[in-house]
């Protein structure tokens, strides 16, 4: 029969791959679910850098998940070992299973050599969040930072991430930054394999 064709069949769900076929979660659902995150964690906690420590926890939880199931299904078990390698496949792999798109910029830092930025103008959990005054430098992207730390510490290359929003010239809302900071050991396997 013409236009019949064999559809390939999945044993098992981790074996299904990421990149094709739809999303799975609507914008508004996980909108809501995040919402709900952030207010039941802002019941636990009496300031705002235990809230942001506590988002990022959720998070790192998230991206040690997202690290074994793209390794597992999209490079046959195997991971990076390169610091620039891991840097590509966070800001554009990783990314773009969890946002849908690869990040607007991966960027060196200029006054530190341990130090590199993710940098998304409008990143997807800040998008739908207001902020009141009380909370002024709250920045809900403390989770994504946890999703990176997540993902590279369980690559092996422990680091310190954090969320910082930016100011944009002409821009109502900064763009966040994901600022991550590499560990020394980090570094010093870098400069062997040269």
């Amino acid at each position: 029969m013409i236009g019949v064709g064999k559809i390939k069949q999945y044993s098992n769900v981790l074996d299904k791959p990421l990149t094709k076929g739809k999303q799975e979660v609507s914008l508004s659902a996980f909108a809501f679910l995040f919402s709900e995150l952030v207010q039941y964690n802002q019941t636990q906690v009496d300031n705002i850098g235990e809230l942001e420590r506590r988002l990022e926890d959720a998070g790192y939880a998230v991206g040690a998940r997202v690290l074994e199931l793209l390794c597992r299904r999209d490079k046959g078990n195997r991971r990076e070992t390169r610091l620039l390698g891991i840097l590509s496949f966070v800001h554009s792999t990783v990314w773009k299973v969890l946002f849908g798109k690869v990040a607007d910029s991966l960027e060196k830092g200029t006054e530190h050599e341990d130090e590199y930025m993710i940098s998304e103008k409008e990143l997807l959990v800040n998008k739908f969040i207001s902020i009141p005054k009380d909370m002024g430098t709250f920045n809900c992207g403390a989770f994504v930072a946890g999703i990176v730390r997540g993902v590279l510490d369980g690559a092996g290359f422990p680091a310190v991430v954090t969320a910082h929003f930016v100011p944009m010239e002409g821009q109502q809302r900064p763009r966040t930054t994901i600022l991550i900071k590499f560990a020394e050991e980090v570094l010093q396997r870098e400069a062997r394999l040269g």
